[in-house]
């Protein structure tokens, strides 16, 4: 192609009202919901002239059914209940495969994600942007030990990888049908969405936020379900660890090898004996708490490749309730 003659397939603005839908996963947030579904009506109302919600119901035990059922009877709600909790990774996925918009837009349930950064987003996506996500802008709200987690997660993440995942973002964004459908031609069933996001490449922008105070109810993710996400994230975008323990066996095979030479050198050459059984103990359970670490982490890329071998779909549908949208279409 002649660098000087223009492209036509490079983005550029977007104009006019796009058909915009929102993906909402939630687990046990009815009060948050009913708080949150009037005020995004209201609001996408003002900005778009055919929008959709769709609330995935993950498998919540509360009222959130219900809830739901009174949300059937106004134009432009949908909703997805899955047959249990699959997590948020699958319900996301649920979302974006149900979604028909022109653009997307993924937001918690938890009324964390302020709504007034959706037309600032759209207006983004109007001059040229793919992606908008939004980013924290510190975490000073968490404890010392996640900030400190997330840290290490994001450096070994983004080691020699050549798909970089923006730190502290999160699934709070807006996406281009583009991106939408690329994401959803991937077919992995260990989801980590964030580097998904990442991997389909395109035109992406942050885009700053402070989350607001949950009103209702308390966040899902304990620590143990944390580090589970961290596990699934770095196995599934990262071969560093798979690297760092080859690269200490190599080192520690060298240095055994040169202690192994000095023996045998100071032996020849002043006649000692080769002893030292606390040397030999100590190292014994030293190389074997390396084995088994390396032997773990292989375990945890194995289980990866078990899962996706399987073939199971990622979530399971209960009750799909599609309702019409605004202009009529449905």
């Amino acid at each position: 192609m002649d660098p000087d003659l223009p492209d036509s397939t490079m983005p550029g603005p977007r104009t006019g009202l796009p058909c915009l839908s929102c993906v909402v996963p939630a687990l046990n947030e009815h009060d948050n919901l009913a708080l949150l579904l009037p005020a995004l009506a209201e609001m996408l109302t003002q900005i778009s002239s055919v929008w959709e919600v769709i609330v995935v119901d993950d498998g919540s035990s509360d009222r959130t059914p219900e809830l739901m059922n009174v949300f059937a009877g106004i134009s432009g709600f949908h909703y997805l209940q899955l047959s249990r909790n699959f997590g948020k990774e699958a319900a996301l996925s649920a979302g974006l495969a149900t979604a028909s918009g022109d653009v997307v837009v993924c937001l918690d349930a938890d009324l964390q994600h302020p709504l007034a950064l959706i037309p600032e987003m759209l207006e983004r996506w109007k001059a040229g942007v793919d992606t908008v996500y939004a980013v924290r802008k510190n975490r000073g709200d968490e404890s010392w030990l996640k900030r400190v987690g997330a840290a290490i997660f994001y450096g070994i993440l983004g080691q020699g990888q050549r798909v970089r995942i923006p730190p502290d973002a999160g699934d709070f964004r807006l996406m281009d049908r583009q991106v939408v459908d690329a994401i959803l031609q991937l077919p992995e069933r260990t989801r980590f969405m964030k580097g998904l996001y990442a991997w389909v490449g395109f035109k992406a922008e942050p885009i700053l936020y402070i989350p607001a105070e949950r009103l209702h109810g308390r966040t899902h993710f304990n620590l143990f379900q944390l580090i589970h996400f961290a596990v699934d994230g770095i196995t599934s975008f990262s071969t560093w660890p798979l690297r760092a323990f080859n690269l200490v066996g190599s080192l520690v095979a060298l240095l055994a090898f040169g202690y192994g030479i000095y023996l045998v050198i100071d032996y020849f050459l002043n006649g000692h004996d080769v002893s030292g059984w606390t040397t030999i103990v100590t190292g014994m359970f030293f190389f074997s708490g390396i084995n088994l670490m390396a032997l773990g982490t292989i375990g945890a890329y194995i289980a990866r490749i078990f899962d996706e071998v399987k073939q199971r779909p990622l979530y399971v549908v209960k009750q799909n309730t599609r309702l019409k949208l605004p202009d009529g279409k449905s």
